[in-house]
């Protein structure tokens, strides 16, 4: 056999003993989306059955219209665009349900012990003029079902739009809040950030944090440093979603540190939505070593054709996080989920006994992986 064959044959079977390691971890997911998480072929079978009008059945034809793909340019405003699309499926509420549970049960799937898994009301609600209770009393049903038949902890995020008006946004408030004792943990303000900000949002944000929700703001995505100080100093955001762009001001990235706000980064859709202009300058290990609390998230899986330990193994081989790195943003992810403080210590219990479990590959690269 020949040294380049020798060569390639390590390769890979490094690349495949980084990617079982990867798996086998016990994971936290904070920042998932369920409209961002559809099955492919859940979409094609909902269309037929309900009689969607789509440009094609075939997965493989649809997936263009619902999938970044490996062609399409980076761009922010196409990759929302792609939640529109897929605002056409939930044309029973059954259909939520479904999409509900297998959200949950992919994620179980890959090792995800923990995640808390944000949804809109209103996107859910309004194609076919549901209520919004309806809604959510059916994305909680499926979930507990899920977290009954896998090993995992799910709780539940509310998502506010940023181009939604007042009114629309205190009613999803107020639903947030009445559910606090059924699953809900989390308000989150997620869309449009070049062209609305976060400021109009302060005061139904303040509200909902002092009736004990826990407040996350994507921010730092589209927009500069800016914006996450409004989400930190105006809204009281506990995480920022993203948060990318905060390197742009140092004083921003003091902010962080001093308040404590943990980052829900993605590093996939950083740069599918152009956040992020090349992944080697992700700052997520920078971010790391000057002690700001980073986890790693997938956002939306479907959207962006990824799971969990797809996004460890980017953070290893494309911007050199270590495994032991990894498994401190993993805690870090435990630390701040949104859970009383007794259940929260509890899961860092468990976690850290798992983590320190976990077999490490001696041979693993503590840099960045080069290969393709």
């Amino acid at each position: 056999m020949s040294d380049l064959n020798k060569y390639r044959i390590a390769k890979i079977k490094r690349r495949t003993n980084l990617r079982q390691t990867l798996q086998n971890l016990p994971k936290v997911d904070l920042h998932r989306h369920l409209e961002g998480s559809l099955r492919l072929s859940t979409l094609a079978e909902i269309a037929c059955e309900h009689g969607v009008d789509l440009p094609s059945y075939d997965i493989e034809e649809l997936r263009p219209y619902v999938q970044v793909t490996t062609d399409e340019p980076p761009d922010f405003h196409a990759f929302l665009e792609k939640f529109n699309f897929l605002a056409r499926f939930y044309s029973k509420l059954d259909c939520i349900e479904r999409i509900s549970y297998e959200a949950v049960a992919d994620a179980a799937q890959d090792n995800v012990k923990y995640l808390e898994l944000r949804f809109n009301p209103v996107t859910l609600a309004l194609s076919q003029g549901f209520c919004f209770e309806e809604v959510v009393e059916r994305v909680i049903s499926a979930v507990k079902k899920a977290e009954q038949d896998f090993d995992i902890t799910v709780k539940l995020l509310i998502t506010i739009r940023r181009d939604y008006d007042q009114d629309i946004s205190s009613r999803i408030v107020d639903v947030a809040i009445r559910y606090t004792d059924q699953s809900i943990v989390g308000l989150d303000l997620a869309g449009d950030e070049v062209h609305y900000s976060a400021q109009p949002f302060a005061r139904l944000f303040n509200k909902a944090k002092e009736a004990g929700l826990g407040i996350t703001v994507h921010a730092g995505e589209a927009a500069g440093a800016e914006s996450v100080r409004t989400a930190v100093e105006l809204l009281k955001a506990d995480r920022i979603g993203h948060g990318v762009r905060a390197s742009e001001d140092l004083t921003v990235m003091d902010l962080i540190r001093e308040k404590g706000v943990t980052l829900e980064m993605c590093p996939t859709s950083n740069i599918q939505t152009a956040a992020v202009k090349a992944i080697t300058r992700h700052p997520l290990r920078a971010f790391f070593q000057i002690g700001l609390p980073v986890t790693i998230n997938t956002d939306d899986p479907s959207i962006s054709n990824t799971t969990l330990t797809d996004e460890y193994m980017v953070a290893v081989r494309d911007i050199g996080v270590t495994v032991p790195e990894i498994k401190q943003m993993i805690l870090t992810g435990v630390r701040a989920a949104f859970l009383p403080p007794s259940e929260k210590e509890q899961l860092e219990v468990r976690f850290t006994e798992a983590l320190n479990g976990s077999k490490e590959e001696s041979q693993l690269p503590r840099a960045k992986y080069s290969e393709a």
